[in-house]
């Protein structure tokens, strides 16, 4: 399962515990990535976040996920589910 999760920093947060939690997401990613269960992460240009695409095996794997985030307490987040839009299957149509 794929979702697209942006996430978004609480500026009225900002603290240097904010800046350290920041510094430390890359670390979290590295082994999620590794694992495929991170396919992409990008900065949103022009805030403060991100915008992740996770591939999960499941709803309650990403909400464990997003918690061990070292921003889970200080952004918020949109959670998307997302869905191949592959070409239908010319044998479906028949």
């Amino acid at each position: 399962m794929k979702f697209l999760v942006l996430w978004r920093m609480e500026l009225t947060l900002l603290s240097r515990g904010m800046a350290a939690a920041v510094a430390r997401m890359p670390e979290y990613a590295e082994p999620l990535e590794r694992d495929g269960r991170v396919v992409a992460r990008y900065h949103l240009v022009g805030q403060h976040g991100g915008a992740w695409i996770y591939d999960v095996s499941s709803n309650e794997e990403l909400d464990r996920l997003l918690g061990m985030s070292p921003v889970y307490n200080l952004a918020r987040y949109e959670v998307h589910a997302l869905a191949e839009m592959n070409p239908p299957d010319p044998g479906l149509t028949e």
